[in-house]
C-alpha cells in the first residue's frame, strides 16, 4: 500500500512540473521573470509582457552590430544570461533567459530602426511625385491646367510617423513647400515641387487614365521617363482623342504596351488596342507634321493602324507572345539580342555595357523575372510573309537595327523624312523594365541598358 501511494506522489509531481511550458504561469511571470528595464548604448527598451518581446528603438541609420549594454533590471532574485555591460551584436533578435528558483521564461530582445520617410506623394489622387530619397526631394509634373495654389497631396509614409503638413490637406505649390517626417528619433525633411507644364516636349501615352492605372511593366517605365526626361508627362489616349494636352511643343510619343499573355497578330491588336485606336487619326496627324514615336513590346502594332506603311494595315509583326507578369520567366543570366550588321553605330546603342559578345545587346541578369513579351518578324520562306529581309524592307519601307538569335527582326526604325517624324521599334522579349521579385543576391548590371538604349533613343527622336 505505502509503495502505491509513493507512486501516486511521483506522478502528481512530474504532472505538475510538465503542466506549463516556461515553468512558470501566467501569474507568477509578471513578479518572478520580469525583465524590468533594459538599455542598449542608452537606448531604452519597451517590454510587451504578452508577446513576451523587448524592443529597443534606434535611429533610422545606427549601427547595431556592437551595442553594449548599459542597463539591466530585472525581478528581485532573478538572474539572465545577459549581463550588464555585455557587447551585443543586434544585427539580429537575441534570447533572453531569465531564471528566478525553479521558473524561467524567454524572452525575446530585438531591434527597430526608426525611419522616416516619405515613399509615395500623390497630387489630386493622379499625378506622381518622383521621389529622391538621398536627397529627399519629390518632384512633380502636372498639366498648366492645374491649379497649383490649391493641390491636394495624399501622401504614404513610415509606420508610425507622423507628417507635417498633413496628408490630404491643400497647399500653394507656386514656391517648393518643405514636408516633415518624425518617428521617434527619425527626423527627414522633404522639399517638393510642383512643375507646371503647359506645353510638354515628351509624353508616355498609355490607355489608363492616369500613370497609377497603368500595368507594373509599363508603369515602371512610365516613371523612370518622368524622372529622366525634362518636360515630359503622362497623357492617356483620351487626352490625345479630346485634345487636352498642347502637343505644339511635342517632339516624342512613347508608348510601351504590355499584356498578360501577349498580342498575337494585327486582329489581336485592334480588338485589345481600342483606346489607343480611337485617337489614330489625331496620332497620324501628331506624325505626319513632324511628331515622333518610341514604340516598345506590342506599341510596335501602332504604325500599320497610322498610315506609316502607307495603305498596308497588315504589317504588324508576325510572330508575338508573352507570358503573365506572375509567372514570369526567371533568368539565369543575361538575355541579348543582336545588332543587325552595321548598325552597331547607330544612337540607341550607344554608351551600352558590353559582355563577352560586342555585338549583342545585354540586357538582363541572373535573378530578374522576365515576361519575354515579344513582337517581331519571322523572316524566311517557310512561313510568312518576308522569305527575306529585302522583302521585309520593301514592304515596310523600315530600316533593321536588331535581330534575335534566329533571324527574327526585334528592332527596326522608319525613318525620319523631310514631313514626317521617325518611330523607333523594338519589340524583343529582352526589353523588360519590370520584375515582379529578384532572387536572392541579385545585382543590376546589364539590365541598366534597357534605361540607357531608352534614353538614346528619346534623344535621337528629339532632334
Amino acid at each position: 500500500m505505502k509503495t502505491i501511494f509513493k507512486y501516486i506522489l511521483c506522478m502528481a509531481a512530474i504532472l505538475l512540473s510538465a503542466c506549463s511550458n516556461d515553468n512558470v504561469s501566467d501569474l507568477q511571470l509578471a513578479g518572478d521573470c520580469m525583465v524590468e528595464s533594459i538599455k542598449l548604448d542608452d537606448f531604452e527598451g519597451t517590454v510587451n509582457l504578452t508577446n513576451r518581446t523587448i524592443t529597443v528603438r534606434l535611429p533610422e541609420i545606427y549601427d547595431a552590430s556592437a551595442m553594449k549594454v548599459t542597463e539591466l533590471t530585472l525581478s528581485d532574485g532573478a538572474t539572465c544570461d545577459i549581463q550588464a555591460g555585455q557587447t551585443l551584436n543586434m544585427e539580429a533578435a537575441k534570447v533572453l533567459h531569465v531564471k528566478n528558483g525553479d521558473v524561467y521564461i524567454d524572452w525575446t530582445l530585438q531591434v527597430v530602426n526608426d525611419e522616416a520617410r516619405i515613399k509615395q506623394f500623390v497630387i489630386n489622387d493622379i499625378y506622381t511625385g518622383i521621389i529622391d530619397q538621398d536627397n529627399r526631394t519629390i518632384t512633380l509634373y502636372v498639366p498648366n491646367t492645374l491649379d497649383i495654389t490649391n493641390l491636394v497631396p495624399t501622401i504614404t509614409y513610415s509606420d508610425g510617423a507622423t507628417i507635417t503638413p498633413a496628408t490630404g490637406v491643400a497647399q500653394d505649390f507656386t514656391n517648393p513647400v518643405t514636408y516633415e517626417v518624425v518617428n521617434n528619433s527619425a527626423k527627414s525633411t522633404y522639399t517638393v515641387t510642383v512643375n507646371a507644364i503647359d506645353k510638354p516636349a515628351a509624353l508616355f501615352i498609355g490607355e489608363a487614365s492616369n500613370l497609377n492605372g497603368l500595368d507594373p511593366e509599363a508603369k515602371e517605365a512610365c516613371l523612370w521617363m518622368l524622372a529622366n526626361v525634362p518636360n515630359s508627362l503622362y497623357a492617356s489616349f483620351a487626352d490625345i482623342e479630346n485634345n487636352t494636352i498642347d502637343l505644339s511643343n511635342c517632339k516624342v510619343m512613347w508608348w510601351h504596351y504590355h499584356v498578360d499573355g501577349g498580342v498575337d497578330g494585327h486582329d489581336v491588336f485592334a480588338a485589345r488596342a481600342t483606346k489607343a485606336l480611337a485617337a489614330k487619326n489625331q496620332l497620324r496627324s501628331f506624325y505626319e507634321n513632324g511628331g515622333s514615336f518610341l514604340l516598345t513590346r506590342y506599341a510596335t502594332n501602332l504604325p500599320s493602324f497610322i498610315g506609316v506603311t502607307g495603305d498596308d494595315e497588315w504589317t504588324t509583326p508576325n510572330n508575338c507572345w508573352g507570358q503573365d507578369e506572375s509567372g514570369a520567366e526567371l533568368c539565369g543570366g543575361p538575355w541579348t539580342f543582336r545588332m543587325y550588321e552595321g548598325q552597331d553605330g547607330h544612337a540607341l546603342y550607344q554608351g551600352l555595357i558590353k559582355g563577352d559578345n560586342a555585338n549583342e545587346v545585354y540586357c538582363t541578369d541572373a535573378g530578374y523575372h522576365i515576361t519575354n513579351s515579344t513582337a517581331q518578324y519571322h523572316i524566311g520562306t517557310d512561313w510568312g510573309d518576308y522569305p527575306d529581309y529585302n522583302a521585309w524592307t520593301s514592304r515596310t519601307g523600315a530600316t533593321i537595327l536588331g535581330v534575335g538569335g534566329d533571324g527574327a527582326i526585334v528592332a527596326w526604325e522608319y525613318p525620319r523624312t523631310a514631313t514626317k517624324g521617325g518611330i523607333i521599334c523594338i519589340g524583343s522579349g529582352c526589353y523588360d523594365w519590370y520584375s515582379y521579385t529578384y532572387e536572392a543576391g541579385y545585382t543590376e548590371n546589364y539590365h541598366k541598358n534597357i534605361a540607357t538604349m531608352t534614353k538614346n533613343a528619346i534623344n535621337y527622336l528629339m532632334k
